[in-house]
């Protein structure tokens, strides 16, 4: 067990709930291997009491925070600074400790892209298609515009929302990168090209596990990658229907696992290697 002193730097993560977070596990390994004197909890903090939490933990000197749901947007106000990738994607689930408050990143969406680099998956220049129209479908789009994809099309099952989400994106970037499609559309993708398709909902997560967005084996024959965000099952339903048309599929725990290395290296300003994130990856992530 690790020794914690009271010269030992304090982190953790805030949300509602945490109970099932595997955060703890992981950055207290990254501590143990790399010699760092850091000790991660989970503190959870109840609706409506945010503000105190960002503060009070200033003043008690907590070293960095990371953020979850519900509060990865409802954060953005209380900080003192915010990364501008953060800011376009909208959404913070990094605090870096600053003299008068902390400045916020997103390590998400740069987790998404290092585990697409590790399976060797090249977006740019892509047209992609992402699933979903909500906070996590609007992030991933954002960091696809930023990391150079060519275009995205966003799949959604009310397809005001992805209208919404499209016109939000495009006016952002000034360009037309996002074109909106319902669910019963998609027929409509140009059939001549194989697409990369990021699923962005949480349709297929534990316990309902048997259910897809899309079940029409029609729509598989035109992934070629297929990326599922949802960690719990291992293997999704939208997996299995990729992998059944021939597609690779992927889930999201290397997401998750990326997103927290490169938290851990903001806070300590260690880089991690291959062979260390691989070791965390196979004791804390490989079964999730």
């Amino acid at each position: 067990m690790k020794d914690i002193s009271g010269t030992t730097l304090i982190c953790g993560l805030i949300g509602n709930p945490v109970g099932h977070t595997k955060s703890p596990a992981m950055h207290n390994m990254l501590a143990e291997k790399t010699g760092f004197d850091l000790a991660y909890g989970a503190f959870p903090v109840a609706d409506g009491d945010l503000e105190k939490a960002i503060k009070g933990a200033h003043a008690l000197g907590i070293f960095g925070l990371n953020v979850t749901v519900p509060y990865k947007q409802d954060v953005i106000p209380f900080l003192c600074d915010i990364d501008p990738l953060a800011k376009k994607i909208g959404s913070v689930n990094t605090l870096v400790r600053c003299e008068n408050g902390y400045k916020g990143y997103n390590t998400d969406m740069p987790g998404l892209m290092r585990a697409f680099e590790k399976d060797g998956v090249d977006i740019k220049g892509e047209d992609i298609v992402v699933l979903g129209a909500g906070g996590v479908a609007r992030a991933v789009v954002m960091l696809l515009e930023d990391r150079g994809a060519s275009s995205v099309t966003i799949i959604n099952r009310n397809g005001d929302h992805a209208e919404e989400l499209a016109g939000s994106v495009n006016a952002i970037c000034d360009r037309n990168f996002a074109r909106p499609l319902s669910i019963g559309d998609y027929g409509r993708l140009p059939e001549d090209r194989k697409y990369i398709v990021i699923q962005a909902t949480s349709v297929g997560m534990y316990p309902d596990v048997e259910k897809a967005v899309i079940e029409d084996p029609a729509f598989y024959e035109r992934v070629k990658v297929g990326y599922d965000l949802i960690f719990n099952p291992k293997t999704t339903r939208f997996m299995q229907l990729c992998a059944t048309s021939g597609a690779r599929a992927y889930n999201g725990s290397k997401m998750l696992l990326y997103q927290g290395v490169i938290a851990y290296e903001y806070w300590t300003g260690i880089s991690i290697g291959d062979e260390l994130a691989g070791e965390v990856y196979e004791k804390v992530l490989a079964d999730v």
